[in-house]
Order: C-alpha cells, then structure tokens, then sequence
C-alpha cells in the first residue's frame, strides 16, 4: 500500500513535471513518460525495478501528454512562423529605413524657377549663388529656420521656406528630374511591350541613353523609355538607370551662362541674316598687267584653293570691289598687299604661289573677276561662314 502510495506520487510528480515542460517551454522541448522515468532513474532517484513500475503505473496518462505534445508542436509551428513574419517585416522596415536614410540630408528648392544662395543665414546677406528648379544640395547644417547647403560649387545658406528635404525632396526629385536608361552593350532592342516576344521598334548602341518613362507601368525585368514619343521595353539586364539632378550655380557661373548664352543667340540671328542664294552682276572690266592677274591668281588660291570655283571667282570680286570702292588702294598690288588685311600675302604664301604658278582654276577666277564678273553682291571682305556673320555664302566662306 505504501509502494502504491509512493507510485501514485511519482506518478503525480513526473506528470507535473512533464506538464511544467510543456507548458514553461511552449513546445520547444517536448517530454514523454519514458524521457521522464529515464531521466529519474539515470538521476538515482528510483531503481530500474521502480522505474518500470512507475512507467507502468503512468501508461493511463500516455494519451493525455502524447496529446499535449501534438499541441505543443502545432504551438511551436505557429511561434516559429510568426518569428519568420516578424523577421521579414522587420527586415523590410530596415531596409526602407536604408533607402530613405539616402535623403535624409538632402535639399531641393521647392520652386518654379531659382531661389537664392546666401553668404549667411539672412535675406540681408551677401548672394553668392542660384538653386534652382531640379537642383539638389546636401544639408550641412540648419540654423533659425536656414539650411546651410553644398551643391556645386556653392556653399551658403537657402530659406527653409521654399525647400523640401528628405522623402519630400525625393519626390520632389522623382517629378522635376528625368530618370535616363544608359545601354551598357550594343544593339540592345527596344521592344513595344515588356516580352521577347513583341516587335522590335528601335535599338540603342552602347553609351546610348532613352528617357525612362516613369508613368509607364512597372514591369518586373524590363525598363520602360520614351522613343520619339512613344513608349517601348528595354531588358532590365542591360541598362543602367539613373536620375539627373542639377546643381547650384555661383553668380559668376551665372554670368558667364548668360554671356554665353546672349553670344549663341547673336550667332544664330546673324546666320537667319546669312543667304546662299547669290546674284552674279557685271561692272566694268578693270585692265591688269600679267605680273597683276598672276598676283590675284595668287590669293585666290591662297584663300580659296580647296572651293568651288564660284568661292574663288567670289575672292577675286571682293579685291577688285576694294579697288573700285576709293575706300581702299586703286591697285590690285596695294589692296592684297595692305597690311592687316590677307593673311597668306603678308607671310609670303602669295609671293610663293605667284612665283611656282598658280592652278588653272585661280588663274580663271582671276580673269572673271577681272572682267567685272561679281557673285558677292558687292561685299568687300569674306570670313569663313561658321563664324555666323551675316552676307552671301559661297561654298564655306560667307562674304559681306
């Protein structure tokens, strides 16, 4: 009776202890009768004889602790999948964080065309620069409602008043900005939609850069760009993607843009003023010796060998215009010998020339100019027709 006693007692205990297993380690390790009378017995707290009588005695409660252990696995199942769960979201999290982290101290100028660049952290300071729409600077420090910023090659102060920063900033950035796809291999295919499959519609050459169309939908492995106005599909693989932004400019850049830009936009009037349509008139011919038509033969080659043959004969009007003109000598000698005005007779080319015999073509422009033959419009100096100044051009010359 007291054997039976102490049984039921152990009995009592090691489902106890079992249960506590169970319960304290949620599955994690799950004990059976037989773990728990070998680990009593290995202990020396019962014999082997007590040992399997004790199991024994607990084989009621087998089915009890084998269900208890099913719980505990399902139990386990559950917790490891919400730990994996937690595990991914809290990997994205960081890695969002990561990409955001990126524009934490960036700048951009929230405005329709340029803010100022200040010396200080005040309106009354000294402006040393523009940011302007699309431009991005890097925050160096804030004060009293100013960002101080780098960005080129300007360092200064800009109101927080018309800037955004961060995950603003970026979106800012992704809207004003064009987002351009460098190919990094040639002849990539541009298809018109995102598969193998579709139509070839262009191709790009390495080096070459599209305009990523980013209202195109997203399509996983492909790139989406603008074709002359249409949309089209690069492989993912073979493009770099990367967003331009501007920088600030410093007033001097400034300047200098504009002096530029003021220069570029005289050229351009001068050459809607530039005509290649020429109208051949005829003045009086002008009698030369020999030694003189050889000499205008001279620089018409000098100046005009590699023209046509009306450039040449235009360089031979434009000395015998000189001569008529009373502005310049009356002499064919003294117009291409008058300093400053021909290059090659003032480095002794023409002489040269003269002396070996010039080509047949310069000796026929000479006599046609000669003769009164003019295709200038009365234009008395040429200039090459790149240089954007206003007149007839003839071949690559342009004559005023």
């Amino acid at each position: 009776m007291n054997m039976n006693r102490r049984m039921k007692g152990r009995v009592a205990h090691n489902s106890a202890l079992t249960l506590a297993t169970v319960a304290m380690a949620g599955g994690m390790i799950l004990a059976t009768p037989a773990m728990t009378v070998q680990a009593n017995a290995t202990a020396g707290i019962v014999s082997a004889q007590e040992a399997d009588s004790e199991y024994t005695a607990t084989g009621h409660v087998a089915g009890v602790i084998s269900s208890l252990n099913t719980i505990s696995v399902e139990a386990l199942s559950a917790a490891s999948l919400e730990e994996t769960e937690t595990a991914e979201v809290s990997s994205s999290e960081n890695t969002e964080t990561e990409v955001d982290s990126e524009w934490a101290d960036r700048l951009m100028a929230n405005v329709e065309d340029e803010m100022s660049v200040r010396a200080a952290a005040s309106s009354d300071s000294e402006l040393v620069g523009k940011l302007r729409k699309g431009d991005l600077a890097t925050i160096v420090s804030t004060e009293d409602g100013w960002y101080q910023i780098t960005s080129g090659n300007v360092t200064g102060y800009v109101s927080a008043d018309y800037v955004v920063t961060g995950d603003a900033a970026k979106a800012l950035a992704e809207s004003v900005c064009t987002t351009y796809a460098t190919s990094t291999t040639g002849g990539l295919r541009v298809r018109s939609a995102a598969s193998e499959d579709a139509s070839v519609i262009s191709a790009l050459g390495e080096g070459d850069k599209a305009v990523v169309d980013t209202e195109a939908e997203a399509v996983e492995g492909w790139v989406a760009v603008s074709i002359n106005g249409t949309t089209g599909y690069v492989k993912a693989d073979y493009v770099t993607v990367e967003t331009e932004y501007g920088t600030a400019i410093t007033i001097e850049e400034e300047k200098a843009a504009e002096a530029a830009a003021a220069q570029k936009a005289a050229e351009e009037a001068a050459k809607k003023n530039q005509t290649t349509s020429t109208t051949t008139t005829q003045n009086a011919a002008v009698a030369a010796s020999v030694d003189e038509t050889t000499l205008l033969a001279a620089l018409i080659q000098c100046e005009a060998g590699s023209e046509c043959y009306e450039g040449q004969v235009a360089v031979g009007a434009v000395v015998m215009n000189r001569v008529r003109s009373g502005a310049y000598p009356s002499s064919i000698y003294n117009v291409i010998y008058q300093s400053g005005q021909f290059g090659p007779a003032s480095i002794g080319a023409v002489a040269s020339v003269a002396a070996s015999g010039p080509s047949a073509s310069a000796y026929a422009a000479a006599q046609a100019a000669l003769s009164g033959t003019d295709n200038t419009g009365g234009a008395t100096s040429f200039k090459r027709a790149s240089s954007g100044q206003s007149g007839v051009v003839i071949g690559n010359h342009v004559f005023y």
